[in-house]
C-alpha cells in the first residue's frame, strides 16, 4: 500500500488481516479506503459491514450489508448470514433467525450453522444451539469452533464436566499448538466456576498472553496517559463556568439516562433492571458521545481538536454549538428506533463513557447519570478474565488493566469536584444484598415511580450486547461479589496499583 496506495486487493487483504488480529479501528481505516476505491464493488461494501459490526456501530453496518445484496442482485448465502450476525447484534433476533434459516435453506455451511448456534445460545435457546451444532457436526467432525462454542452452551447449561472434557478434547486435537486464547479464557472460567481457581487462573494468564504474543493486543498507555491529561486540564471548574450549556428539548423526544462503569462493574445488570420499566428503553452500547468527540471539529469549525475545540462556543457564531452536537446525538438515536412506545427515557451504557463526564455534562446537563461502583478487584479480575477491547487495549495485562481502572477513577474524581452533575453512585453490591431498595432509589433519582417487573430483570427479553449477557437472564445472584477472594496472592500487582483506591471507595481486602 505504501508504493501503491490505489491498488484495491491489497487494501482489502489489508483490512481482513486486521480485522483477523483483533485492530478493528485499524481495519475500519482500510476498509473505509476500500469503499472510496471501489463504491459499487461488493467486496468493499461487505468489508466495511464486518469492520463496523465488529465495531460496535452494527446499525451501520447494516446499510453496507443491503447494499452488497443491492449491487450483487442476488440473495448470496454468505452476505444473508453476516447480515443476520449484524441484526443480532442489534438485538432483532427475529429477523437474523429468519435470515439464518434462509441461508442454511439455500447453503448450510459450516459457517452458517455456527453464526446462527451463536445466536441462539446468546437468545437463551440452548438446546436449539445444541441441535445447529449437531448439523455443524456432521459437516466437519471435531471442528475447533464447534467445539468451543459446544463447550460454551453446556457450560452455561451448568454442565461444567462436560463442557471442560471438549475443550480437553479440542486441546488433544491441536496438539502441540495447544488451545488458543478464546478457548484457553473459556476454560479459566470453567474452572473458577468449578472452585479450581489455581488452574483458572493459569489458563487466563495463558489466554492473555496469546492475545498479547498473536494478536499484538497491548496497552496504548501514552495515549491514554495523554488523554486524561488533556481532558484534566480542559474540563476545570474555572473553564466550565464560562461554558455554556445545551438547552433541554421541549418536545416530546426521550432524554437518555447515561448508566457509566467500568467494564465488568455491574452496568448490564442496572440496564437490565432500569428498561424493565416501561418508561425506560434499552439503548445498551451506543457510541454517539465518542462520534461527537470527532464530530465538533466539523461542526464547530475548529481547528483544535477535542476538547480543545469546545473553545469555540465562546464565539458568538459557535455559541448554540453544544445544541447542535445534541441534536446530532438524539437524531442518531432516533435512527435506530429503539425507544419504545411510551418511554420518557433510553439507557446509554457505553463502556467508559466516564471518560468523557464533562462533555455529556454539557450537551445533557439534566440527563440522569448513574455511575455502577464495584470492588475494584472483582472488576479487574472480571476485565482479565475476558477478551475484552475497551480502554486503550488495558485487558490484556493485569497490571494494566489496573491502571487504566487507576486512571479513569481518578478522572472521575476530577469531573465530581469540578463540575455540576446529576450523578448518582450506585454499588453494585448494594443492588445484590437490597436489590429492591437500590432499584427503587435508581428510579426515584431518574423521577419515575417504582415497578415490580425491575425486579424481574432477568425475565426481560432484551438482547444484552456484551459479555454479561448470560448473566443477566439469571435471578440475581451473589456468586460474583467479592469473587476476588480467591485469587488475592495472584492480584497482587493488581492491589499494588489500586490499594489507595480500594480504601477511598470503602472497600477491603480479606
Amino acid at each position: 500500500m505504501a508504493l501503491h496506495p490505489n491498488t484495491f486487493w491489497a487494501i482489502s487483504d489489508l483490512a481482513i488481516l486486521t480485522l483477523n488480529k483483533g485492530a478493528v479501528l485499524e481495519a475500519e481505516h482500510h476498509a473505509r479506503n476500500a469503499v472510496r476505491m471501489a463504491p459499487e464493488n461488493p467486496q468493499s461494501h461487505n468489508l466495511m459491514g464486518i469492520a463496523l459490526t465488529e465495531a460496535n456501530r452494527p446499525h451501520t453496518g447494516e446499510y453496507h450489508y443491503r447494499k452488497v445484496l443491492e449491487l450483487t442482485g442476488r440473495r448470496d448465502p454468505a452476505t444473508i448470514a453476516n447480515l443476520a450476525w449484524n441484526l443480532k447484534n442489534q438485538g432483532r433476533i427475529d429477523e437474523a433467525r429468519q435470515l439464518y434459516d434462509e441461508a442454511a435453506t439455500a447453503d448450510p455451511s459450516l459457517n452458517v450453522l455456527l453464526g446462527w448456534a451463536r445466536m441462539e445460545e446468546a437468545d437463551r435457546k440452548l438446546d436449539r444451539a445444541l441441535e445447529l451444532l449437531d448439523r455443524a457436526e456432521k459437516l466437519s467432525a471435531d471442528n475447533p469452533s464447534t467445539l468451543l462454542l459446544r463447550a460454551v452452551v453446556h457450560g452455561r447449561k451448568r454442565d461444567h464436566r462436560r463442557a471442560l472434557a471438549l475443550l480437553d478434547r479440542l486441546a488433544e486435537k491441536s496438539g502441540e499448538q495447544g488451545l488458543g486464547a478464546n478457548e484457553l479464557l473459556e476454560k479459566g472460567r470453567l474452572l473458577d466456576q468449578m472452585g479450581r481457581y489455581d488452574e483458572a487462573w493459569e489458563a487466563f494468564v495463558e489466554g492473555k498472553r496469546l492475545c498479547r504474543e498473536r494478536g499484538g493486543l497491548v496497552y496504548r498507555d501514552d495515549a491514554a496517559q495523554q488523554m486524561v491529561e488533556r481532558l484534566k486540564n480542559f474540563f476545570g471548574e474555572g473553564r466550565m463556568r464560562l461554558m455554556p450549556r445545551a438547552n433541554t428539548r421541549d418536545d416530546t423526544t426521550a432524554q437518555p439516562i447515561f448508566i457509566l462503569g467500568f467494564p465488568r462493574s455491574g452496568t448490564t445488570l442496572v440496564e437490565q433492571t432500569l428498561s424493565a420499566h416501561p418508561r425506560i428503553s434499552a439503548g445498551d452500547e451506543l457510541p454517539f458521545v465518542n462520534e461527537i468527540t470527532d464530530a465538533m471539529v466539523r461542526t464547530l469549525n475548529s481547528p483544535l481538536s477535542y476538547p480543545e475545540a469546545l473553545a469555540e462556543l465562546w464565539m458568538g457564531d459557535r455559541r448554540h454549538g453544544l445544541d447542535e452536537l445534541r441534536d446530532y446525538y438524539l437524531g442518531q438515536v432516533a435512527r435506530l428506533s429503539i425507544v419504545d412506545a411510551g418511554a420518557a427515557w433510553f439507557t446509554d451504557k457505553m463502556p467508559l463513557n466516564e471518560t468523557h463526564l464533562g462533555l455529556i455534562a454539557l450537551i445533557f446537563p439534566r440527563s440522569p447519570i448513574i455511575h455502577v461502583v464495584r470492588h475494584p478487584l472483582d472488576i479487574v479480575l472480571s476485565v482479565f478474565s475476558n477478551n475484552l477491547t475497551h480502554g486503550f487495549f488495558c485487558a490484556f495485562a493485569l497490571e494494566t488493566a489496573a491502571l487504566h481502572y487507576r486512571r479513569t477513577y481518578e478522572l472521575i474524581e476530577h469531573y465530581r469536584a469540578e463540575l455540576t452533575m446529576r450523578y448518582l453512585p450506585v454499588r453494585y453490591e448494594d443492588i445484590v444484598d437490597n436489590q429492591e431498595g437500590t432499584t427503587r432509589r435508581m428510579l426515584e433519582f431518574i423521577g419515575e415511580p417504582f415497578d415490580d417487573a425491575c425486579l424481574s430483570f432477568h425475565e426481560n427479553q432484551r438482547y444484552a450486547r456484551t459479555a454479561s449477557y448470560a448473566q443477566v437472564t439469571e435471578p440475581l445472584y451473589d456468586r460474583s461479589r467479592y469473587r476476588y477472594r480467591h485469587y488475592v496472592k495472584q492480584l497482587q500487582p493488581a492491589i499494588d496499583i489500586l490499594q489507595p483506591i480500594i480504601e477511598r471507595l470503602g472497600y477491603g481486602i480479606d
